[in-house]
């Protein structure tokens, strides 16, 4: 008699349902229910059974759950009569890969093994593809038929080809196509390969779809939205990644500022995971993203859709023409054209007047370039600009707009003519016209500035082709779209040509290379940079200092040395080194050392240090600090050539001591300072470095800190705190002063001058106090000159330049007046030629001075003043703008010291004049007096400060004079109240009696009698 039995298996799906207060919970499961009997039992009758209510359940700690059976279907019914086994899957389910590789059943036919104890036993159908190529020397189509015969559940295989490559030796490619219905058992699979690879020395490459699981969006994102997609597998792997393919471009995604990953996502059930994240998702986003995971020389992946909103990228917006002249008040015709970038996008488009009137628009549009004709009425029009906004409004209701501003010329408003060499259109006083055309190779814009009716120079930001280009791939790196170490390569070889075309004075290709090192740098915090990238960033960087960079104005230049300076130390530090030792080109020396004891020397510059582990990266610069901004603690420096930056990579050490030994350029004994660049504050500073040795030829600097170093060498660092308060006290003393002074005379005025004699010193004194006082405040001012404007710093040197000048000059005309009037006795100065003469020397001469100066070394290409100290420039004896100012005020000064030898002697060999001269002998003691004493204080006090400009720091008397010149300068204003005011006896008199107050009887009657003067002669 033979034993009967059946075994049916389903697949029954639970719900574990419970409440709590505030909300109800529910937990879905599934699961296998084997049902075995020795009876003959229909698998509708268990069903029917299991789908009746309620069940209870255990765990294994014995708690007991109450579950609903929600849904329930047969996978697999097995009859066994004996030894004789006959199972079966139900439709829609094959073999597993467990009963396929250890029973042999991996047809969809009913299996003659008994395996029913195997789980899974029937697992559902899928549809999984394998595509692949092998390279080798034979043919081998019927190998992989053979091979791929092996896997379960096998639909088809296709094999195409060989075609064969030209090599050394003749090449064949197959490629294949596999399809299963069930997930591949991965470490089978790899089995096959390695087995075909080794037996017919064959390289294999594959990809699955139908293994990982993709969660994407499943409707259009919104523009700039944050969308995120995951990819999840069952089985561990080596590795995983992400791939974008979009219309015309297929791309690695890495890290960077929009490319976000995540593989930290993994769980029990999906041991392999990785998602991404876009951050502020546009146009270039839109695509097939593919998802894949490694596992030795297989590669599953998954694909799916990212559908953005789109808007345009780029809109570009030109005018014709650039400017409306309204100086006829008729209305102007204004074309306005737009192109955006190319997409499928659909659009709603709106032009917009002035932001108010709607002036056009379209409906549903697809194209790329939109054209607007519009009258601009000039009659009431107030303003010399108008601007036109273009809104683009996609399916979502995202908007994006661009304007074009438009520069008005109003009737009797000052405007620049029209300059047809290059199209300039004439253009309004203060208005920028920004022109989209440029040179032929070049993409970009060109702006112009009318500042009242003058041009200003063209400022171009047209850089070539091939440039953007790279700048655009550069972007897209940074982002993490295309982000590998291949495309970084080809990259700095795009910067590189760019840069052997670029003769040095493009300052645009100059400032976008720039930018393009500055973006890599930032990048390669993020993705790794092979060391092969070295020899074209290398030669790249060298060329881009090739030029003066005269071009441009000190703010900017100053802005793009230091963004040259850090990418070159980031990149620099982050670039992984393999095997190379050292690059070099013309401004450039870069070398290695991953010795313990570490001693190397770029450009003549010595390094040496010692370390436990790591790799010791420095680079030497040439012709970089001649366009940097070379101040430090406030004051000019001179510089040496070289800048010299050193980083360490993979290094443990808590501390670090590094000795740099400089050429110094320079024999004669200087001031050394040893510093770095504080990329920060954008400045130089020594903080954490000293100097060892300086000997007037070298200069050894110890730091304690790894950065890009220098030496900086002071004539003139002089920075004390003493000296600080005794200028700022002074200067606050002298304006106090000189304010006292000026409405002590505005009092008295009309007491004390009585005569031609005495209005010619008054007048001359009270100019001298108003220039020095005016001097003052602009010395003060510019106390702090890192903190000013460069327009500002120019200002306040010309103004400084301006007053001093005309104090001196002033000077001059009391002396000379003095002269003249105790020579030529009986030929006294009329107060009209007195008045006329000293206008011209007070004011005209100056005014030439300081005019003629500036103009000189504008045009003979020499700096007229110092960004750094907001002062001439001083380079030695007779060279530098100083000598505009030293030289006419020792002029001055020697003249007033023979005007007072000349005086003295009159005064010696005159007998007492007569009453009637009484007056003005008294007034020729006090201008005698006035003279003797401001002659020393305003003549001396810049011969010192000349004499200090010739000393050397080294000598014993530097300091005492840097002293004395600040005290007698500082304290100006003080004498001058002194011998002016408190000297005079008739100011003192006559102030004394308004301070006493008194009767207004006696003040009328001398006022009366103080308002007669001397009849002109």
């Amino acid at each position: 008699m033979k034993m009967h039995s059946k075994v049916i298996i389903f697949l029954i799906g639970t719900a574990y349902i419970y409440n709590q207060v505030l909300a109800q919970v529910e937990d879905i499961y599934s699961g296998e229910l084997m049902v075995e009997s020795n009876v003959t039992l229909e698998a509708q009758t268990v069903l029917s059974a299991l789908s009746t209510g309620d069940l209870s359940v255990s765990d294994s700690n014995g708690v007991t759950y109450t579950v609903k059976i929600v849904s329930s279907e047969m996978v697999a019914e097995c009859l066994i009569i004996g030894n004789e086994s006959n199972c079966s899957c139900s439709a829609g389910y094959l073999w597993s890969n467990d009963v396929c590789y250890s029973y042999n059943c991996c047809s969809p036919t009913p299996c003659l093994r008994n395996v029913s104890y195997t789980t899974p036993l029937c697992v559902s159908a899928v549809n999984v593809t394998i595509n692949g190529s092998v390279q080798s020397s034979n043919t081998l189509d019927s190998a992989l038929t053979t091979a791929f015969q092996k896997l379960n559940a096998l639909v088809y295989v296709n094999i195409t080809g060989p075609r064969t490559v030209s090599l050394p030796n003749i090449l064949y490619i197959m490629d294949f196509e596999v399809l299963v219905n069930v997930r591949l058992n991965s470490s089978k699979f790899q089995d096959i390969l390695n087995g075909l690879q080794s037996t017919l020395t064959a390289t294999i490459f594959v990809d699955t779809v139908g293994m990982v699981t993709i969660d994407a969006p499943k409707t259009q994102v919104c523009y700039l939205s944050e969308p995120e997609l995951r990819c999840t597998f069952e089985e561990p792997t080596d590795s995983a990644g992400w791939n974008l393919t979009t219309a015309n471009e297929r791309f690695e995604l890495n890290d960077g500022s929009v490319v976000k990953q995540n593989t930290t996502c993994a769980t029990g059930n999906y041991r392999s995971c990785i998602g991404v994240k876009l951050v502020k998702v546009t146009g270039i986003w839109k695509g097939i993203y593919e998802c894949g995971f490694t596992v030795g020389s297989i590669r599953h992946t998954a694909r799916a859709g990212l559908d953005v909103a789109l808007l345009p990228d780029v809109i570009t917006m030109k005018a014709n023409p650039l400017t409306a002249d309204c100086t006829q008040t008729k209305p102007v015709l204004i074309t306005v054209t737009t192109e955006i970038s190319p997409g499928d996008g659909i659009y709603n488009v709106m032009w917009i007047y002035n932001g108010v009137s709607e002036i056009g628009h379209f409906k549903n549009s697809k194209a790329t370039n939109y054209s607007l004709n519009y009258s601009i009425n000039c009659e009431g029009l107030t303003g010399t600009l108008v601007y036109i906004n273009i809104t683009f409004t996609n399916i979502m209701g995202q908007t994006k707009s661009a304007r074009m501003d438009i520069p008005v010329i109003p009737a009797g408003a000052p405007s620049c003519k029209e300059d047809t060499v290059d199209y300039w259109p004439k253009t309004p006083g203060g208005g920028t016209v920004i022109n989209q055309s440029c040179p032929d190779g070049k993409v970009g814009f060109r702006s112009r500035t009318c500042e009242g009716s003058v041009w200003q120079p063209v400022f171009s930001n047209c850089v070539s082709k091939e440039l953007s280009k790279v700048s655009e791939s550069a972007d897209n790196f940074l982002k993490g779209l295309g982000a590998t170490s291949e495309v970084a390569k080809d990259i700095f070889e795009g910067l590189k040509n760019s840069s052997l075309s670029n003769s040095g004075s493009d300052m645009a290709d100059i400032g976008a290379s720039i930018n393009v090192l500055q973006i890599m740098a930032m990048a390669s915090n993020q993705t790794e940079l092979k060391d092969n990238i070295f020899p074209d960033f290398v030669s790249a960087a060298s060329n881009m200092l090739n030029g003066t960079w005269s071009e441009v104005n000190n703010t900017i230049r100053y802005k793009m040395s230091s963004e040259y300076l850090t990418s070159v130390d980031g990149l620099v530090k982050n670039i992984k080194v393999n095997q190379s030792n050292e690059f070099n080109s013309t401004n450039l020396d870069l070398k290695f050392c991953q010795r313990n004891n570490c001693s190397v020397s770029v450009f003549d510059i010595g390094v040496n240090m010692n370390k436990t582990d790591g790799i010791l990266k420095t680079v030497a610069v040439k012709n970089l600090m001649s366009k940097l901004k070379n101040t430090f603690n406030g004051m000019p420096s001179d510089i040496t050539n070289l800048v010299l930056s050193a980083t360490l990579d993979n290094n443990s050490d808590s501390t670090i001591q590094i000795r740099v030994n400089f050429p110094s350029g320079r024999t004669s004994p200087t001031q050394f300072h040893c510093v770095f660049w504080n990329t920060t504050m954008k400045e130089w500073s020594d903080e954490g470095c000293n100097v060892s040795i300086s000997d007037g030829n070298r200069t050894v600097c110890q730091c304690n800190h790894l950065t890009a170093f220098s030496v900086l060498m002071s004539k003139n660092d002089i920075s004390d705190p003493i000296l600080d308060i005794i200028s700022d006290v002074g200067l606050g003393v002298s304006i106090c002063s000189l304010v006292i002074f000026l409405i002590i005379e505005c009092l008295v005025w009309s007491a004390v001058v009585k005569s031609n004699l005495s209005h010619f010193r008054h007048t001359a004194i009270v100019n001298i106090a108003t220039f020095l006082l005016l001097a003052d405040i602009c010395f003060l001012a510019s106390s702090k000159p890192e903190t000013l404007p460069e327009n500002w710093c120019f200002i306040l040197t010309i103004c400084k330049h301006l007053f001093y000048l005309a104090m001196f000059c002033w000077m001059l005309c009391l002396s000379v007046m003095l002269v003249h009037q105790l020579i030529f006795v009986f030929s006294p100065l009329r107060k009209r030629v007195f008045m006329f003469l000293s206008s011209i020397l007070g004011y005209v001469c100056p005014i030439l001075i300081v005019g003629t100066s500036y103009v000189y070394y504008k045009y003979t290409n020499s700096p007229y003043y110092k960004k750094e100290t907001c002062w001439l420039v001083f380079d030695k004896l007779l060279v530098g703008s100083m000598h505009a100012f030293l030289l006419p005020v020792g002029t001055i000064v020697l003249t007033n010291l023979f005007s007072m030898i000349v005086v003295m002697v009159t005064l010696l060999k005159t007998s007492v004049p007569d009453s009637s001269k009484a007056d003005d002998k008294d007034t020729a003691k006090s201008i005698l007096k006035v003279v003797i004493f401001l002659t020393p204080v305003f003549g001396v006090t810049w011969i010192v400060g000349f004499f200090q400009l010739m000393l050397k720091e080294t000598d014993s008397m530097f300091k005492t004079v840097t002293y004395i010149f600040t005290i007698l300068n500082s304290f100006q204003g003080l004498f001058i109240l002194l011998t002016g005011c408190f000297g005079e006896q008739k100011v003192r008199e006559e102030l004394l009696k308004i301070i006493m107050g008194k009767s207004k009887g006696n003040d009328s009657t001398k006022k009366f009698t103080s308002t007669t003067y001397t009849k002109d002669n």
